[in-house]
């Protein structure tokens, strides 16, 4: 659970840090959110990776989950376009990283450890 939460963590200071960085266009100030928000995001995805979570599953929730939620975020507070293209590719990368850890699952309960090891 612990694993989980950090991801959260490291996920939603990823994305605060990159709207920051946007909006730091207009408001130099946000730099400092752009900075503390990424050193944050990295220093919990390594916490991640201590607690366990493999790096394949957690770089890929964390950065599809940035991407779908940078993706929509900005469009809300920019204007940024979100097209119905661009949901389609932001489902992909979801489905995609769904497919890392569906196969994280299989080779971590498949006997000889291996992912597609047959007998």
């Amino acid at each position: 659970m612990r694993k989980w939460l950090l991801l959260t963590a490291a996920i939603l200071l990823e994305v605060t840090a990159t709207l920051s960085l946007r909006g730091a266009l207009d408001h130099p100030a946000l730099y400092v959110l752009v900075v503390v928000g990424y050193t944050g995001s990295f220093t919990a995805l390594a916490l991640v990776l201590r607690a366990g979570l493999p790096l394949g599953v957690a770089y890929g929730i964390w950065g599809a989950c940035g991407v779908a939620l940078t993706a929509v975020l900005a469009a809300l507070f920019f204007g940024d376009p979100l097209t119905a293209v661009m949901g389609v590719g932001i489902a992909l990368v979801i489905a995609g990283v769904l497919c890392v850890e569906l196969g994280a699952q299989t080779a971590r309960t498949s006997p000889s450890g291996e992912e597609g090891a047959t007998s």
